[in-house]
């Protein structure tokens, strides 16, 4: 098995992480504007965002 770090990324891969992240970013804007909240993956642990987003223990205690 190769070293995945030290292949580079065919242009079909970047072509298709384009596509991802535009796809992510359109979902995100959509929920944004319906006022749905979202999950997202922030400081290595995922993370409720929006307005109407549930409370966590996190949320009410500082030290976590």
């Amino acid at each position: 098995m190769q070293n995945p770090e030290k292949l580079a990324p065919t242009p079909d891969a970047f072509a298709i992480l384009e596509c991802l992240r535009q796809t992510a970013e359109q979902t995100l804007e959509r929920k944004r504007r319906l006022g749905h909240y979202a999950v997202v993956w922030q400081d290595g642990r995922p993370v409720m965002i929006g307005d109407d987003a549930p409370k966590t223990e996190a949320d009410s205690d500082p030290s976590l």
